[in-house]
């Protein structure tokens, strides 16, 4: 103002000289009024200050090209004009006009509006509003708000420059990298890196996409929180995942669901009341009122709990499992205790599986470091061990009675995380082993560290060594209730190779024409047959069959034929329950034909026996004929007994059945096992 004034005084002076008395005083009125209106605005920015100083809101405008100050009826107004800039704290603001209403201080922003934090948050748009206390900015048109690696894309936005809180309510979208998620409300927290998206959210990432009503994104890690109906899909539709509560890692591809989910796995699904899937591991964990499809084989599996390994195609079912085989109006159902799914190896010939263990042992040691303190592989592993016989270089592969077939080492972890009460809980508390355990490289270190100083272990100390262990592993299988751990191959299965199934213990079989009943049973996809051990029993209308084992060939889920290799025994009743008669056939082995699931014939050979009740074209009994033959073949007609066939030689009494002693006609390995039959499906989910 210094300035101005020296200026204008020059000025005066000059034109005093050359102007009349009136034009000096004109000119004179106009300084004084541009000096009283700078001098105005001037106390106007301070005053603006010091007010927001009391109210601890200190607000600053750093520039503007222009200002006015008018009255309305609503208050007094500011106008900022051209170039605005200003300040709040460390946030910036930005646009071309301003008003401020010199009562609240609350101001509207028009014109290419930037707002500016630290932290390198920016947010533009074509207006805002702006409520100074509680630093509420609303934004409108052409609204983008980003941290620098993810930005928020609306029309409509709310931000919340305190707490870094933006909500829309009219349709937005985030990008996060190459991920965008777009929904019709939102509220994204730039300060801890998460976003809410609610009605008709969509998350589309080259690797998969989302829908739901309802998710929680976290932008750093990629995990989604579930909240509402939401739909996973991989591997252009391949794979579906469906769930309504729970979290997917979209990085590791990790599903976590803890309510009622599904999972569609390339003809495979699953579904459960909690799921847990891992794509990398390719592990999957199912609980509560399981049911696995394989629409391919026509097969559905139900349980209360399943592990599945996608990779190697091996799945465990416990609490009440059964195992559905369908085909058309068809069904066989199966029950056991436990089930195990694998798929069948290649049977590969002797010579040339010993030719490859040698090569795999050859690759195995070949510039392995002899490791000072033990001795050499060759004389741990002589030549001769490598016989076919030797158990260290052949994979066991038999079946204990009272043991189940172990899953990889690797899955251990896995096996232990499908005991807990809830999902969450077990990827807290599941462990690795610690130094305690028997890993091979702290066993080594330990015999090459203490080689030359430490005295060799007593046969007290290994013994008690070997008992420690043993313990360990006792407590680690009553801990997670699991099989200890033998095979560890992790390679891919044979993805053409068939399955099979093994049931353990308490075995029972239903369908409408055939129910059975044993301790352990195989089914085997690649020949379709059905392996019943363990004091095995099949009941076939009024006719019951044992023997040691029992096969039964199926074409899809229809009975073809049964085969008893062992201590075969038929049994059929013969008239009311009440009269206690029952044909008898019994043999070495047996062979049975079905036809439209009934049993056509009986093949019986050799030492065939028999005691059949003959019936005359009345109905009448005529006698009890007992009979002993090489061959013997039995038929039947409209699901009942009408004939018995022996050959070549036949030795046959028959005694009329008022001189038979009726409740001895039994045969040696007569048992009528009819309260064990199952009476229909249900009774298997019970």
């Amino acid at each position: 103002m210094v300035v101005k004034n020296l200026y204008l005084h020059r000025f005066v002076s000059s034109f005093l000289r050359r102007s009349n008395k009136a034009v000096f005083i004109l000119v004179c009125l106009i300084a004084a009024s541009v000096n009283a209106t700078a001098q105005k605005r001037d106390s106007l920015v301070r005053n603006v200050q010091q007010a927001d100083t009391a109210n601890k809101i200190k607000i600053t405008i750093a520039n503007s090209e222009n200002f006015i100050s008018t009255k309305t009826d609503s208050g007094e107004y500011n106008k900022f004009i051209t170039n605005v800039v200003l300040y709040q704290g460390t946030d910036t603001l930005y646009c071309d006009s301003l008003y401020q209403n010199s009562a609240t201080k609350n101001f509207e922003a028009f014109g290419d509006v930037r707002v500016a934090q630290m932290g390198g948050t920016h947010g533009t748009s074509d207006y805002l509003r702006y409520t100074t206390n509680i630093k509420l900015a609303y934004m409108r048109g052409n609204v983008k708000l980003t941290d620098g690696k993810n930005d928020l894309f609306c029309q409509e936005l709310t931000y919340n420059l305190a707490t870094k809180i933006a909500v829309y309510e009219n349709w937005g979208q985030l990008h996060n990298d190459s991920t965008t998620v777009t929904s019709k409300t939102g509220v994204y927290n730039s300060a801890n890196k998460t976003a809410r998206f609610t009605g008709q959210a969509l998350v589309t990432d080259p690797q998969y996409n989302i829908k739901s009503e309802d998710l929680l994104y976290h932008t750093e890690t990629k995990v989604t929180e579930f909240y509402a109906p939401s739909v996973v899909t991989r591997d252009n539709g391949k794979s579906i995942l469906q769930t309504k509560e729970g979290t997917y890692d979209g990085i590791h591809g990790i599903a976590h669901f803890l309510s009622h989910s599904s999972i569609w796995n390339d003809g495979q699904y699953i579904e459960g009341d909690s799921l847990y899937y891992n794509k990398q591991l390719s592990y999957g964990l199912a609980n509560g009122n399981v049911i696995a499809i394989d629409t391919e084989h026509h097969s559905v599996l139900f349980c209360g709990h399943a592990e599945y390994f996608t990779r190697r195609r091996v799945m465990w079912a416990t609490i009440k499992p059964v195992l559905l085989q369908v085909n058309g109006k068809d069904s066989l159902y199966m029950r056991a205790d436990t089930f195990y799914s694998a798929p069948m190896e290649k049977l590969v010939p002797k010579a040339a599986k010993i030719k490859s263990q040698r090569k795999n042992l050859d690759t195995a040691t070949s510039g392995m470091p002899v490791i000072k303190g033990l001795p050499a592989i060759d004389s741990v592993t002589p030549k001769d061990s490598l016989s076919p016989n030797n158990h260290i270089t052949k994979r066991d592969t038999t079946v204990k009675t009272d043991t189940l077939p172990y899953p990889p080492a690797d899955s251990l972890r896995q096996v232990a995380m499908s005991k807990q009460d809830t999902l969450r809980d077990v990827v807290a508390s599941a462990k690795p082993i610690t130094k305690n355990g028997m890993t091979i490289k702290h066993t080594v270190k330990n015999k090459t560290t203490k080689a030359k100083t430490a005295k060799q272990p007593t046969t007290t100390q290994n013994k008690k060594a070997k008992i420690n262990s043993t313990a360990r592993e006792a407590k680690v299988k009553s801990l997670y209730k699991v099989p200890d751990v033998r095979a560890t191959d992790t390679a891919a299965a044979d993805t053409t190779a068939p399955l099979y199934f093994i049931g353990y213990h308490h075995v029972l079989i239903f369908s409408d024409s055939l129910q059975g009943k044993c301790d352990s049973v195989c089914y085997t996809r690649s020949d379709s047959t059905i392996r019943m051990m363990y004091k095995p029993i099949v009941w076939a209308h009024n006719s019951q069959v044992n023997g040691d084992t029992i096969l039964l060939r199926l074409d899809s889920s229809r009975l073809k034929s049964m085969y008893v290799p062992n201590n075969a025994f038929m049994v059929s009743q013969s008239g009311p329950a009440k009269a206690g008669l029952f044909d008898q056939v019994q043999g070495k082995t047996l062979t049975a034909f079905f036809e439209d699931n009934n049993i056509n014939r009986i093949y019986v050979y050799p030492d065939a026996q028999s005691i059949y009740y003959s019936i005359d074209e009345k109905g009448y009994y005529l006698g009890v004929a007992q009979a002993n033959a090489d061959t013997m073949r039995v038929y039947f007609k409209n699901k009942k007994l009408i004939r018995i066939k022996m050959l070549p030689e036949v030795h046959e009494t028959m005694t009329p059945m008022e001189k038979a002693d009726l409740p001895g006609m039994k045969l040696s390995r007569f048992k009528w096992l009819i309260s064990d039959r199952p009476k229909s499906k249900e009774e298997l989910f019970k």
